[in-house]
């Protein structure tokens, strides 16, 4: 049976589930935060993995919704990892101010605007839209030089998928068009991985 609390992420459901063996499971559902767990848990390890889940959905979202300053950050992390160090712009920043664009280049300042609808996107479609932009510093246009620095990204094209139908989802007049909800929102742990108990080795007592 599902149990509800209230914490400092807010309204918390907890479920249990005999089908779950070696995972816990977490993620938004609009005000609150739904947890699974197994249903062989103690108290005590629920305790410890709703806490644990749930700071590591607000660290993924942090991430998802960084300052400027953390912008720019992710933006020269982005252009060595990928651009060779080459994409070296003036300034990024959010910019509320972009109409129906992701972002934007002015040239030849180098400065670099992201649109601030894309704050809260998964992590990997803001680093396609940084990148997106980085490579402008370096050509102006679209041709075949631009599109070629793109593909040291690995997840260019699912990007620009994720990007398409959402504004698709917008023009349509959806009101559920989420940008938060992408198929990284729910966030997994193997307890093999991360040092659960061993239940064959005796699990802490509730309390």
């Amino acid at each position: 049976m599902p149990e509800a609390g209230e914490g400092l992420h807010g309204a918390v459901e907890v479920r249990r589930s005999r089908r779950r063996k070696t995972t816990v499971s977490a993620y938004r559902d609009g005000d609150r935060t739904i947890v699974s767990i197994p249903a062989r848990f103690s108290r005590a390890q629920e305790r410890e993995w709703v806490q644990r889940m749930l700071d590591r959905l607000a660290d993924k979202e942090q991430r998802r919704r960084p300052s400027d300053e953390g912008l720019a950050a992710r933006a020269g992390e982005l252009s060595a990892r990928y651009l060779g160090g080459r994409a070296d712009p003036s300034s990024v920043r959010w910019s509320s101010r972009q109409g129906r664009r992701w972002g934007s280049c002015s040239l030849p300042e180098r400065s670099i605007r992201i649109s601030t609808r894309v704050r809260g996107m998964p992590g990997w479609v803001l680093d396609y839209v940084l990148l997106h932009e980085l490579a402008h510093t370096l050509y102006a246009g679209h041709g075949p030089q631009f599109w070629a620095l793109l593909e040291a990204y690995p997840r260019t094209d699912r990007a620009r998928g994720f990007l398409e139908g959402f504004a698709f989802a917008q023009d349509a007049g959806d009101p559920d068009a989420d940008p938060t909800q992408g198929d990284d929102d729910l966030d997994r742990a193997d307890l093999t991985a991360e040092g659960a108990a061993d239940p064959a080795q005796g699990s802490p007592p509730d309390c």
